[in-house]
């Protein structure tokens, strides 16, 4: 069986592996490469999620890429904008010659041996291929199905229910009862919307969560891109950008009670005179332990002020027959429910990694620059940032890969491999992500690698620190160890 090969392959055709092949094609023009997709299109999280209102939860100008100006009047955008934006970028930089779909990625084995993975492709035509160079952009949750917790009397509803992850197109919500479950972004994201033609809907929550509420045009980056020159105003605006989500982060570090101060009086500010913002919009822990929801225009507060919408906080006891009846023994009447319980993250695509006839088991390892890992050669994995927008740290890790593809061609490498010093063999460990509590990581956090208590074994999550480390530190660091030849 003939087996193709390639200097490069990327895995996932969404925001981060359509980025990754235009980093490619603009800095490494020498490198053979592939974008192997398991859907038949491309636009990752933007194609497969459906459900109405679905927009970004970051602003464009930081959630777009760094090489590529987004243009739009709105910052804020919705998914078929940011789906729309994707394909041109890839038209563009031509990289659609390059992707393959229906190609889903089942295993990956390294062999020291002929220092190259050999990729076992699944779907309608089962074949294998092999390259030098991994780059996995998979994202990082379940695209099969969304997390769903296990509800009492779920058989038992008469009415419809239905997980954003899977949309149905022909839902019918005019005029209905609906109770969506969940008060994270794609409640906050969907309620208002809903609410346009529904009935009543209601945000049925456990516990609150922070809402920053913000316009979705950016007056400064609309005036900017009048008076300069298209890139030049939106890598200013880029920069303005990070800079606040820096600041904002940091400050929720130092000064949380300031921070949690000012979103609940913009929240209260927002709401009608007396409404229970201290029931219903006031968490339990501090900001950003959490990711803040957004809240564009007002528009979950304006849907709660004029009564299409409202929000009760309590615990599910059982569905009926009839909609869900709480802890608490109130009931609630649904004709649909919406089941907005979050993600199943989902490490490296689920794909299976084996180094030299060995499982790699990711817990076991620990994270090099938060993008590869200990004794895993020539694989480096795409996570973004849960403290800003995940483009940044796409591209940087983008461009560090490019970097690395274009040392190990300048001085004739083939392996490139973190290995522990004795001296980090006995450092303390700690999760590979700190200080973010939501609970589709929590839930994950057992399978994926750890992270030490120094450098280069730190996943910091913070853009200046990634910024240098990724683009400025030297590659050859006495922990990365390249070799010429097996």
């Amino acid at each position: 069986m003939n087996t193709d090969y390639f200097d490069v392959v990327v895995v996932g055709a969404g925001l981060s592996g359509i980025g990754a092949a235009c980093h490619l094609q603009r800095e490494c023009p020498h490198a053979r490469y592939v974008v192997l997709e398991s859907r038949d299109t491309m636009g990752g999280t933007w194609d497969l999620f459906r459900y109405p209102g679905i927009r970004s939860d970051s602003d464009m100008h930081t959630l777009g890429y760094e090489f590529q100006p987004w243009r739009e009047a709105k910052s804020i955008a919705d998914g078929p904008a940011i789906l729309e934006y994707i394909r041109e970028t890839a038209a563009e930089y031509d990289v659609g010659p390059n992707i393959r779909y229906r190609h889903p990625v089942e295993r990956a084995t390294w062999s020291s041996e002929d220092a190259a993975w050999t990729l076992e492709i699944g779907g309608e035509n089962p074949h294998s291929m092999r390259c030098s160079m991994l780059l996995m952009c998979t994202g990082y949750y379940r695209y099969d199905s969304g997390y769903l917790p296990q509800f009492e009397g779920l058989e038992r509803f008469g009415g419809r229910i239905v997980h954003p992850q899977h949309w149905p197109g022909d839902l019918d919500y005019a005029g209905k009862k609906i109770v969506v479950i969940g008060s994270g972004a794609t409640a906050v994201t969907l309620i208002p919307e809903l609410s346009k033609s529904a009935g009543h809907v209601v945000m049925l929550q456990r516990s609150p969560t922070y809402m920053l509420s913000m316009p979705d045009t950016d007056a400064i980056a609309n005036m900017l891109r009048r008076i300069l020159p298209g890139r030049l105003a939106y890598a200013v605006t880029r920069w303005k950008n990070i800079r606040l989500q820096q600041r904002l982060y940091r400050l929720t570090r130092t000064r949380p009670h300031w921070v949690r101060r000012f979103l609940l009086w913009r929240a209260r500010r927002a709401l009608p005179d007396g409404y229970d913002v201290e029931t219903h919009f006031t968490p339990r822990y501090d900001p950003w332990d959490q990711r803040l929801c957004l809240v564009p225009n007002d528009n979950l507060f304006e849907a709660i002020s004029d009564g299409r919408a409202s929000v009760v906080t309590g615990s599910i006891e059982t569905f009926t027959t009839g909609g869900i009846r709480l802890a608490s023994g109130e009931a609630l009447d649904a004709d649909i429910i919406v089941t907005a319980t979050g993600l199943d993250l989902l490490p490296l695509g689920g794909i299976a990694i084996v180094v030299d006839g060995k499982p790699v088991d990711l817990s076991e390892r620990l994270s090099y620059r938060g993008l590869m890992v200990s004794d895993v050669p020539n694989l480096v994995s795409t996570f973004g940032y849960v403290n800003a927008s995940w483009t940044l740290r796409a591209d940087l890790t983008a461009r560090y890969f490019c970097r690395l593809v274009n040392h190990m061609e300048r001085h004739g490498y083939r392996q490139c491999i973190p290995r522990l010093r004795d001296a980090d063999r006995t450092m303390r460990t700690q999760p590979w992500i700190t200080g973010f509590s939501p609970g589709y990581l929590e839930r994950a956090l057992p399978t994926l690698p750890r992270q030490g208590d120094r450098a280069p074994w730190l996943n910091p999550q913070d853009y200046a620190t990634d910024r240098r480390m990724l683009l400025n530190d030297p590659l050859e660091d006495g922990v990365l160890s390249f070799r010429a030849s097996a």
